[in-house]
């Protein structure tokens, strides 16, 4: 008796489980698509919004991937030169007084930071094992300004130059490059999504 098996408050059978879980993988698949296809220049957004997260978990998953293939390179896989990048730390108290603009202006100016950097990245390494991350990077990012049009978030892009730009700091190492990257998405990317109003429409 005292060996017996439980599954949880939903008692669900952990194969019935998996089997859901390999069937949503198609459509999660299918929403990728439909994503990257979005991210081709000239094209309008998509008519409806992108809400399912298991789309930025799939990036961040992608970004941890080229943070752990750069920690194991050991030659070709220098940054040239520091860059800027965006705060990835999050202070709750100031992010909710923030209104819906200014947190969509703060992503959308951390992603193309991010989109500089990771293209500096790319011609600074010679290792050819990690161009295929950092172009997947590249892509992604781009994929998340596509969900972001998606939901209604109006395109912007900073007027000045990276250096002069609040909420910032520089690295000198592809590591912390593709650390930021992560916690960004990790951090603001993610809870702008989940405050996105063309969300929770979506869901009343």
């Amino acid at each position: 008796m005292g060996n017996r098996r439980t599954y949880g408050p939903n008692r669900e059978d952990p194969v019935r489980g998996y089997a859901d879980t390999a069937m949503e993988f198609p459509r999660l698949l299918a929403l990728l698509l439909i994503v990257l296809e979005w991210t081709r220049p000239g094209l309008p957004s998509p008519l409806r919004p992108i809400c399912d997260l298991r789309v930025l978990n799939h990036f961040i998953k992608e970004a941890r991937d080229a943070e752990v293939a750069m920690k194991s390179c050991r030659e070709g896989c220098s940054l040239s030169e520091s860059v800027t990048v965006p705060q990835t730390k999050v202070d709750f108290d100031v992010w909710e007084k923030k209104n819906a603009l200014e947190k969509a202006q703060e992503v959308q100016c951390g992603l193309w930071l991010l989109q500089q950097a990771l293209s500096l990245l790319r011609t600074s390494v010679t290792n050819t094992a990690l161009h295929s991350h950092i172009d997947n990077s590249i892509r992604n990012l781009l994929s998340i300004n596509a969900v972001l049009r998606s939901l209604n978030i109006q395109e912007y892009t900073p007027s000045t130059n990276a250096a002069g730009l609040e909420g910032t700091w520089r690295v000198s190492s592809a590591t912390d490059l593709l650390q930021v990257h992560v916690n960004f998405l990790r951090g603001k990317v993610r809870l702008l999504l989940l405050d996105a109003q063309a969300c929770q429409q979506d869901v009343s």
